[in-house]
């Protein structure tokens, strides 16, 4: 592809309503397509006031599980980044880089940390000059058409009552898997989520980045519980939007205790970096739904700053829990009676024979059974339903842990047999058979095509030579220089045509 190249006033004139027709196509094409997200002001994910401000720091979900087709390992996946919109350029969606996120490991049940991966990522930017995250088709992670990049080191840190014992290099400058901008942007995006899955040492691997939101769930909830109305159930809020994960897969052997004490706890924490360079915990994430809905306000940003070992301040919190007595009050249907001693087994301490380690600290950790192999035909209520190897003995991506906790919050364990559930049981996106597992994220160029356009229409064909990525270098210094981008869209190329003739027309009257 070659630049377009004119002279005098006419180049300068046709590069503003270039730029401009670019802009105004992506506003266009954005005003015209329906967008299946739609507004959100509250969400599981957005758990507690302060980090809901930061979504990059904020962890919206973790699970951990026996590897369904490598049983001796288990899957770790942690999700940041909330209600990530597809299309959300030109700026899309990158890890922070004064951040540690941890994934951490408790594997004798003292609620104490014994092992944490920490990864810690970079930004890399080759062009400077252009506002574009990708100046042209992606094909490869390495594709010099990919602008904005990341990439990870992981360390592995082992630790005796919180101090470090050993630190250890596990990867180096791995690289992340890039927001799927859209069709024209990244035409073979499963191709770049392959290029990032890693392998480590030990049998182990890893893999950052985007990936569709797995957790499925109606979120309206939280207008007051459905508005006393449980017809309107059945809508999955998360539809559509994205998350950056971190997917981590090691050897059982390497993070339990022994193969006699195969429980570990799992959780996962956020750092950031303050004024004065050091790192202060700002976000921490076990079991689903604990600091969403099981503590009050007061104690929202002092549980995301805390850690498993300080957890018996929460106590009362799930003893004495408000979401029963709020259910109680819009549909009558009776409360347990409290001090709620099931919630504290099943949530704080894991369930005994299956998921509770010996002499456990009551600590909200996602506690998984490392020997319990997978299920064959996985239940989507987990032990509730028989199947021993779903949530809470750990969780997994296809795990309904709206549907299994709101029972066990209402007295399932009690004996007060219930089928209450949000009417949303599986996710909008079929999961992976293979590790990272999670789906691929729903591309920044989905939703109906534009008015007037067919599936044939593409921006480059349209545009021919004029399309160059930005930044490359011409004969004439005032060459205009347009890099292809999804952005653009088929009612930029129809505000460019209409450019051009004016222009033409314009010089049609000069000459007379």
């Amino acid at each position: 592809m070659t630049p377009i190249s004119r002279s005098g006033a006419g180049r300068r004139s046709i590069a503003t309503l270039v730029c401009g027709a670019l802009a105004a196509g992506g506003l266009v094409a954005a005003g015209v397509t329906a967008l299946e997200p739609g507004a959100a002001s509250a969400s599981s994910h957005r758990e507690a006031p302060l980090i809901s401000g930061t979504p990059q720091y904020d962890n919206t979900d973790v699970y951990a599980f026996v590897s369904p087709d490598k049983s001796d390992s288990t899957t770790i996946v942690a999700n940041w980044i909330p209600f990530e919109e597809p299309a959300g350029g030109p700026n899309f969606y990158t890890f922070a880089e004064d951040a540690q996120y941890d994934i951490h490991i408790d594997n004798n049940g003292d609620a104490q940390g014994d092992l944490i991966y920490r990864y810690t990522f970079k930004t890399h930017i080759k062009n400077g000059d252009t506002f574009l995250y990708n100046t042209g088709p992606v094909d490869s992670l390495d594709d010099p058409d990919l602008n904005v990049t990341q990439t990870y080191d992981i360390d592995l840190l082992r630790l005796r009552k919180q101090s470090i014992v050993s630190k250890t290099k596990v990867a180096d400058d791995i690289p992340v898997a890039p927001s799927n901008v859209g069709k024209a942007s990244m035409p073979d995006y499963a191709k770049l989520r392959k290029q990032a899955v890693y392998k480590l040492a030990g049998d182990s691997k890893t893999f950052a980045g985007q990936a569709d939101d797995p957790f499925f769930l109606d979120l309206r909830v939280f207008d007051l519980l459905y508005g006393g109305n449980l017809t309107e159930v059945g809508r999955d809020t998360l539809k559509g939007y994205n998350v950056n994960s971190i997917a981590l897969q090691v050897p059982n052997h390497m993070i339990r205790e022994s193969s006699e004490q195969p429980v570990v706890g799992i959780w996962s924490t956020t750092q950031r970096k303050d004024a004065s360079g050091y790192f202060r915990q700002v976000s921490r994430l076990g079991m689903p739904l604990v600091n969403e809905v099981v503590n009050p306000q007061k104690d929202k940003d002092k549980f995301n700053a805390s850690s498993p070992w300080e957890d018996a301040q929460f106590l009362k919190n799930v003893t004495n829990p408000e979401l029963p007595k709020l259910i109680e009050a819009i549909y009558k249907i009776p409360a347990p009676a409290e001090p709620r001693n099931d919630l504290v087994d099943v949530f704080l301490k894991g369930v005994k024979g299956l998921n509770q380690p010996p002499h456990v600290t009551p600590a909200e950790e996602l506690r998984l059974n490392t020997s319990i192999k997978p299920a064959k035909h996985p239940k989507r209520l987990g032990v509730l339903d028989g199947d021993n190897a779903g949530f809470p003995n750990g969780r997994r991506l296809t795990d309904d842990v709206i549907d299994a906790s709101l029972q066990v919050v209402e007295g399932e364990l009690l004996g007060a047999k219930n089928d209450l559930g949000d009417a949303v049981d599986k996710n909008d996106k079929k999961f992976q058979k293979a590790f990272p597992y999670v789906a691929l994220p729903t591309s920044g160029s989905r939703g109906p095509l534009a008015k007037g356009t067919t599936s044939g229409t593409d921006v480059r064909n349209s545009l021919g030579d004029a399309l160059s990525p930005a930044g490359s270098s011409g004969s004439d210094t005032d060459t205009v220089l347009i890099a292809g981008s999804a952005a653009a869209g088929a009612a930029g190329v129809l505000l460019i045509g209409t450019g051009l003739l004016w222009w033409r027309r314009r010089m049609s009257y000069r000459a007379y």
